[in-house]
């Protein structure tokens, strides 16, 4: 009789570990506005003053992915990861600002959720930044936790400063001010305290923190879990913990980069302690670009490589980013050029868990898991719409570029990029840039290469033939209203 219960417990512990490992743990770090130059592994690091060790290790061990597109926003990057989808499908086309009524809603499926099909444990950590209605929190969107929850942005923790010496009065400016929120057994969410500039500098190192005690805890459970990760570096202001305020050879940027790669280090390292780091499949992407050129003069510093472009507008610099994706054992260390967007990795995780994606709604992103396993060699994306608000801004198909609409600002002063330019219409044909020649986007190739014209209407024509059957929710803007 003994021997047969110890034959069964056996064959049980046998039977449980095989499904432990058909069920790999998935950690998904998001960086915030970190250029395509700025990481060691994508030639930045100590060639610009701010070596990336932990990163460029990440990188080594995994494939590099040198072809990584997003969409020109945190929001809306946020928002394509997170469902899969465009976000003008999800009414999050836009940065969202307080006041602003864009939220990411319940009737969306996430990346999340689609984990807790398969009976993973789910937690989230630092920033958000998809909505703070009830509905859009992370524990109502398929995570168990929520820690150090940065629930919008960063620069909001300048908004006090700013508001009191503009003379605005208290209860104005106590609505306003972002807060730091944990949630509890039941999912709610509680505010634990302001987000000021001073917790600016601490705040990295307890999102690194609350990630390190959830891998912990959930490998001791000895069940599968998903940790996504909100780094906010390197969003201005670029404020860092004591040990790393001038460390780097460029300033307040490359500071906010090294405790960015620091607190890297420390979620892999407790991967390793775990003794889970071989069932783990790691993640680690930027949402878009830098802002070399317009964000704040003190906190500038970012690159974006060879591209031109940065955060909010449509060029390749905003929205190709790093990228990398680790699997011992299942994914091939190395540099791969071939397309991937943000919106691949809910169709593709949901592949390797062995989940389908919804039927019901338009899916954008597009299954990797052959590509990244190495049962192809090529990967299955050939093309990507680039949104502002709710206009097609730019179609990148193959190694081109192709806008209907131009990039400029007022007053003669040739093309700005980002959130200090702004759309112009375009009187004549589109514009079309050989990406790979010519990074810089400097030689319009209207006249040679108008027969790209037919992969781009092709692209454009599938997108809008899609919404006869799922139209998009009204989108936001902030500068062209309805009535």
């Amino acid at each position: 009789m003994k021997l047969i219960s110890k034959t069964l417990a056996t064959l049980m512990l046998i039977s449980s570990t095989t499904f432990a490992a058909d069920k790999p743990n998935v950690v998904l770090m998001l960086a915030d506005n970190v250029g395509y130059g700025d990481i060691g592994a994508f030639s930045g690091g100590e060639v610009r003053g701010i070596p990336t060790p932990n990163i460029d290790r990440l990188a080594g061990e995994g494939m590099t992915l040198t072809q990584f597109l997003v969409e020109p926003g945190c929001t809306p990057s946020r928002a394509g990861l997170m469902t899969g989808r465009y976000s003008t499908r999800v009414g999050l086309n836009t940065v969202i600002i307080g006041g602003t009524p864009n939220t990411l809603t319940a009737s969306e499926v996430t990346l999340a959720e689609i984990f807790k099909k398969m009976d993973y444990a789910t937690a989230y950590a630092g920033k958000w930044h998809l909505g703070m209605e009830e509905q859009s929190w992370p524990t109502r969107q398929g995570f168990d936790e929520y820690h150090v929850g940065v629930i919008e942005t960063s620069d909001g923790t300048l908004y006090r400063e700013s508001m009191e010496r503009s003379g605005m009065d208290d209860a104005f400016v106590e609505q306003v001010v972002p807060r730091i929120f944990e949630s509890d057994a039941e999912g709610n969410l509680t505010p634990v305290r302001e987000y000021t500039v001073e917790y600016r500098h601490q705040v990295e190192g307890d999102i690194a923190a609350a990630s390190v005690e959830f891998i912990g805890r959930q490998a001791k459970a000895k069940t599968p879990f998903f940790m996504m990760i909100g780094w906010t570096h390197s969003h201005y202001p670029s404020v860092t913990a004591p040990e790393f305020a001038g460390k780097s050879r460029i300033g307040p940027y490359g500071d906010a980069i090294l405790e960015l790669d620091h607190s890297t280090g420390r979620v892999l390292a407790a991967l390793e302690k775990a003794g889970v780091d071989d069932n783990t499949i790691v993640i680690w992407l930027s949402d878009n670009g830098a802002t070399p050129i317009s964000g704040p003069p003190e906190y500038r510093g970012g690159n974006n490589g060879p591209f031109s472009g940065e955060l909010g507008d449509a060029r390749e610099g905003s929205i190709r980013v790093p990228g990398m994706i680790k699997w011992p054992g299942k994914i091939a260390p190395g540099r791969n050029n071939g397309m991937v967007s943000i919106h691949d990795f809910l169709p593709t995780l949901a592949s390797i868990i062995g989940v389908e994606t919804p039927s019901d709604r338009a899916i954008d992103g597009v299954d990797q898991s052959d590509f990244f396993l190495g049962r192809q060699d090529h990967s299955n994306r050939e093309h990507l719409i680039t949104f502002i608000e709710n206009e097609v801004a730019a179609v990148r198909w193959r190694q081109f570029r192709i806008y209907p609409k131009d990039f400029m600002v007022s007053g003669g002063v040739p093309a700005r990029p980002g959130l200090a330019g702004h759309r112009a219409e375009m009187t004549s044909m589109p514009s079309i840039y050989n990406i790979e020649y010519d990074p810089r986007e400097e030689d319009n190739l209207i006249a040679s290469k108008a027969w790209v014209f037919r992969p781009y209407m092709g692209a454009i024509g599938a997108y809008y033939k899609s919404l006869q059957r799922y139209p998009n929710p009204k989108g936001v803007s902030l500068t062209k209203f309805e009535e």
